[in-house]
């Protein structure tokens, strides 16, 4: 018998045809652990390539706390980045002024005109919610570009922030009210767990809910998610809208961590901003927008700018660094993202 007849050739009377071997599933083994958790590999390399490097101040309490106490801002803003992103709005270019005005907002109205620092609070994060509605208005129910509305509505909310506060920064909240975010808790920080608390929150709703699965639903394809009884319209709106909520609670925070706030410093976190949450598609769930992947590369990003300022590098790294994690990021996640579909 020849080798293709007896390839092919069946089981005796009686016995049962041999199973066929099992397929080797291509998300399985080096390359599925690879896709996930070589971004944090790469975090643990540098940190250890650091610590050899700069013993003396990589290696203490002091550098740990910068890391992991002062990053709150960005995880605010990459979970209000991420509400718009998941329902397929990429580009949100307002979040980082709006959360500047909550920020200003909170100081101005209890310091400057002496309204109770809680009414303040509440003010400043209704405030923002509110943009976040018109955005969603503008985008959604007036079918206006992303692009411009984000990014003519962050540049307004900046204007409005920087007369707010004469072009100068507001400082003077109580000192009590920063407990809210400085106080410690393990070490850190309670707003780092704050962060933590949101991310997780977010992962699970995501995840688990029937929300979750609609916001994906609509972030991979509106009229699909439509015709299967989604309500897509509520759905988009209420992303922009919590995404203002988010944005909002985080600049209060901010402003209670540091008395105040610097107006004109809002528009530095949109670099970090995109470059944490595009490689966050790297981590974790490759392809996908993920909250705790972004939460991670808060903090591999945070690393990397300490180690680098640490061995001498000036406040240009910054830049450098961040700008060439976005543009690694955005082509990861292509790909990945690619491979997934």
């Amino acid at each position: 018998m020849s080798e293709q007849s007896s390839a092919t050739a069946v089981a005796p009377p009686g016995k049962p045809d041999p199973a066929p071997a099992p397929a080797r599933s291509p998300h399985s083994g080096a390359g599925w652990f690879a896709a996930r958790f070589a971004v944090i590999g790469v975090w643990l390399l540098l940190a250890v390539l650091y610590g050899v490097l700069r013993p003396e101040t990589f290696l203490t309490a002091g550098s740990f706390k910068v890391v992991f106490g002062s990053q709150q801002a960005l995880v605010f803003l990459t979970a209000a980045l991420l509400c718009t992103i998941v329902v397929g709005e990429f580009v949100d270019m307002s979040v980082a002024s709006n959360f500047g005005l909550a920020a200003v907002l909170v100081t101005v109205l209890n310091v400057q005109h002496e309204w109770g620092v809680w009414s303040a609070a509440l003010a400043a994060v209704v405030a923002s919610t509110a943009v976040g509605f018109v955005n969603g208005w503008l985008v959604v129910k007036m079918g206006v570009n992303t692009i411009v509305v984000t990014l003519g509505m962050g540049t307004f909310l900046l204007g409005v922030s920087l007369w707010l506060t004469d072009l100068m920064p507001v400082s003077g909240l109580p000192s009590d009210f920063k407990m809210i975010a400085l106080q410690q808790v393990a070490g850190l920080p309670i707003s780092f767990f704050y962060g933590l608390a949101l991310m997780l929150g977010f992962a699970y709703v995501l995840q688990v809910t029937p929300l979750g699965r609609n916001l994906r639903f609509v972030g991979e394809n509106r009229e699909v998610a439509r015709l299967a009884g989604v309500r897509v319209t509520r759905v988009r709106w209420g992303a922009f809208t919590t995404a203002g909520l988010i944005a909002g609670l985080g600049g209060v925070i901010s402003a209670a961590a540091t008395g105040g706030f610097d107006p004109n410093s809002s528009q530095a976190y949109l670099l970090p901003i995109f470059a944490a949450t595009f490689l966050g598609t790297a981590i974790l769930q490759p392809g996908r927008f993920n909250p705790m992947g972004t939460w991670i590369a808060v903090y591999f990003l945070a690393t990397g700018v300490l180690g680098l300022q640490l061995l001498g590098a000036t406040s240009w790294v910054s830049s450098v660094f961040y700008g060439g994690v976005l543009v690694l990021a955005v082509t990861l996640s292509t790909r990945l993202h690619q491979r997934a579909r």
